[in-house]
């Protein structure tokens, strides 16, 4: 959600990343600006997934501070090659400079000196069809499994645990070792520790809106069970 606010939440609660979400969240170019501020007073690492693997998109997102950037449905060695383009300043790639906040945040060393976390992620079955092209990629920190498109991509439903998806997370997991590359997936609460046992390295286990939506569901749940009557509950 759009909300400083809740950012300075979840800056408080010890976590090794908070992702601001630009593909599927509530959320535009001048609301990331204020999330990356209340995360940056708190010295969090920040990370915005951006709405598409795009070199504009790619590059806003870092000349506003974020260190890393979460990009999706890379599905082939060659755009994982131009995501990481999008991100690195030559000879290394293509990024146009100009670290407007970034610039600010990190300091002149910034262009020389700014490591970036570049995060393509894997969504599809095109993608696990050229994993090892897509993992031998220069510069690809770790890579970040969208398990709805992924299970949706092989012909389950959301929140599958099909064996053949599950086996398909192995391989993830398998073959990013074998590259020194780090693991990453999307997961909720009750997926996480699994995926962990699995051998991700980089979970994402809940989100601002999941986590309210749920608290308040148990409270107002937990309040009406120990009522009597026709009493109305409200906030």
């Amino acid at each position: 959600m759009p909300s400083p606010i809740g950012a300075e939440v979840m800056a408080g609660l010890d976590l090794e990343y908070v992702c601001i979400d630009r593909q599927h969240g509530l959320i535009d170019y001048s609301d990331s600006l204020a999330l990356l501020a209340s995360l940056t007073a708190r010295s969090v690492t920040a990370l915005i997934r951006v709405p598409w693997n795009t070199p504009e998109h790619i590059g806003k997102a870092l000349d506003a501070g974020a260190v890393g950037v979460i990009i999706p449905m890379v599905n082939s060695a060659s755009a994982c090659r131009a995501a990481v383009e999008a991100a690195l300043y030559p000879p290394l790639g293509k990024r146009s400079y100009g670290p407007t906040r970034a610039g600010i945040v990190e300091g002149p060393g910034y262009f020389k000196e700014a490591n970036i976390a570049i995060v393509p992620m894997i969504e599809t079955a095109e993608a696990l069809a050229d994993l090892d092209g897509i993992l031998s990629v220069e510069n690809v920190a770790a890579i970040y499994v969208g398990p709805a498109d992924l299970a949706i991509s092989m012909g389950f439903q959301p929140g599958s645990d099909h064996p053949e998806f599950l086996q398909a997370l192995d391989q993830i997991v398998a073959r990013c070792n074998a590259h020194g590359v780090v693991p990453g997936i999307h997961a909720t609460s009750t997926t996480a520790g699994d995926r962990l046992e699995r051998g991700f390295r980089m979970v994402t286990i809940t989100s601002d809106l999941s986590a309210l939506r749920t608290k308040l569901t148990e409270d107002v749940t937990s309040v009406r069970n120990g009522l009597v009557g026709e009493t109305t509950v409200g906030h």
